[in-house]
């Protein structure tokens, strides 16, 4: 025998939500909470009613249930953040403030030092990639790179040019 369905105390909030619904998902998350209560219907049929399957018609089901029960914020987190994101855009301008103070006059950053101080910042790892996409997103075009390997040597590589006359004579 299946479980009896749970959300009794949301039945209110999913009648006015039935009610009041602008979308077919708002309209389909109070059906997926009102369906098995009110008719007694399982979850299997309630997803054959609302068009979704029986994994979908769960999580809508929970999903309306904790927003009614105000442990979670409607949409989808409890921050404004995109997806895995890590910062709100607000958060990373300010960040990018902070780190970049000299940048604006140059106009160029290198990287590998604004990678090592943007970890610090955040006070963990943070890949490559993401440092790009973060100053795409915030309009920082002009990137240039390091000016030597941290770990060369200056005496060595200068000794490794070619030290020719800058003339050439015809064969």
């Amino acid at each position: 025998m299946a479980r009896p369905a749970t959300g009794g105390e949301h039945i209110e909030e999913a009648r006015r939500a039935m009610a009041t619904a602008k979308t077919a998902d708002e309209l389909r998350a109070a059906q997926a909470v009102l369906l098995p209560l009110e008719l007694g219907l399982s979850l299997a049929d309630t997803g054959r009613a609302i068009g979704r399957s029986v994994t979908a018609t769960c999580r809508l089901r929970r999903e309306f249930c904790a927003i009614a029960a105000k442990e979670r914020l409607p949409g989808r987190r409890k921050r404004d953040l995109r997806n895995r994101a890590h910062l709100t855009f607000e958060e990373e301008a300010n960040m990018l403030n902070k780190v970049l103070k000299d940048a604006p006059r140059g106009g160029v950053i290198v990287i590998p030092t604004l990678h090592a101080t943007f970890e610090q910042h955040m006070g963990h790892k943070v890949d490559l990639s993401t440092l790009y996409r973060i100053l795409a997103r915030h309009g920082w075009r002009k990137l240039a790179p390091d000016t030597a390997h941290p770990q060369g040597d200056p005496a060595a590589r200068e000794d490794w040019k070619k030290n020719s006359p800058m003339r050439w004579h015809k064969p």
